[in-house]
């Protein structure tokens, strides 16, 4: 195991005692999961998207409806940093968490797709995806596979096959409604879980920020792993406070190590 502090080894056999314990585990996870992994998070002092840029004026609903070439222009460069991130090893220790029946959910705020590609199968999707995209006029979806590659590289924004209208990447902006489906599917894995961690988030954008509060107030445990602190700390089992891509790998080698 990596070489940690005495008491965030405590926490760590504690956070994987949990996880072995738990009927119904699942996890929350946002940006910071995947700072890691090369993809800027939006909140962080000096480094995060909007320390440099206002989001109202290149991330809205608004923006993109009435100058879709000022959105593109703004989101090309963190498009190509998903599209060419990987997982990172905290991505594929959840996945391995998953397959090995200890983790039943990823339910994220993230869109890079990173989860999918780290072979995670349950996996809530609550502010959209660059997976797909859909028309602004027809409503017709398709995946990314022939648009977000030469969007990157060329800068060639992308239309619609059936009839020639922009397409929108599947993300929520700002002024947009998270997807209905996804969210009450998400409210639903809170209720039925015993265990809930908290990876890389804040917990300061509603109503997802709500997610781990439905979980504990009936009687879920929280585990919070974040470099800042959140409105739930002081009810969390365990808060650590370390770097995701070390300590999610040690928790979870411990978890399935046969000899515990």
């Amino acid at each position: 195991m990596t070489a940690f502090s005495s008491q965030i080894l405590e926490s760590v056999e504690f956070a994987a005692e949990l996880l072995r314990e738990a009927r119904y585990a699942i996890v929350l996870t946002g940006a910071g999961l995947s700072t890691p992994s090369g993809i800027p998070d939006f909140r962080s002092e000096g480094t995060g998207l909007w320390s440099h840029d206002r989001p109202l004026e290149v991330a809205s609903l608004l923006t993109f409806r009435t100058h879709p070439e000022q959105f593109f222009e703004w989101f090309r460069p963190l498009a190509g940093q998903i599209f060419y991130a990987g997982p990172n090893p905290a991505h594929l220790a959840l996945a391995k968490l998953e397959a090995s029946g200890h983790l039943r959910a990823v339910l994220t705020q993230n869109i890079d797709m990173l989860h999918h590609k780290a072979g995670s199968k349950r996996v809530f999707e609550l502010h959209g995806t660059l997976r797909t995209l859909s028309c602004t006029q027809c409503y017709r979806q398709v995946g990314y596979d022939n648009y977000l590659f030469p969007f990157i590289e060329n800068g060639t924004i992308p239309h619609c096959p059936a009839c020639s209208a922009i397409l929108k990447p599947d993300v929520i902006l700002f002024g947009e409604q998270l997807p209905h489906k996804t969210l009450v599917e998400a409210q639903r894995e809170a209720r039925e879980c015993d265990l809930i961690i908290v990876i890389g988030s804040s917990l300061e954008v509603l109503p997802v920020a709500s997610l781990p509060m439905q979980a504990i107030d009936r009687g879920a445990h929280l585990i919070i792993i974040n470099n800042s602190p959140t409105y739930l700390n002081i009810r969390a089992d365990i808060v650590l406070p370390e770097d995701v891509a070390r300590i999610i790998p040690a928790i979870a080698e411990r978890v399935l190590d046969e000899n515990h």
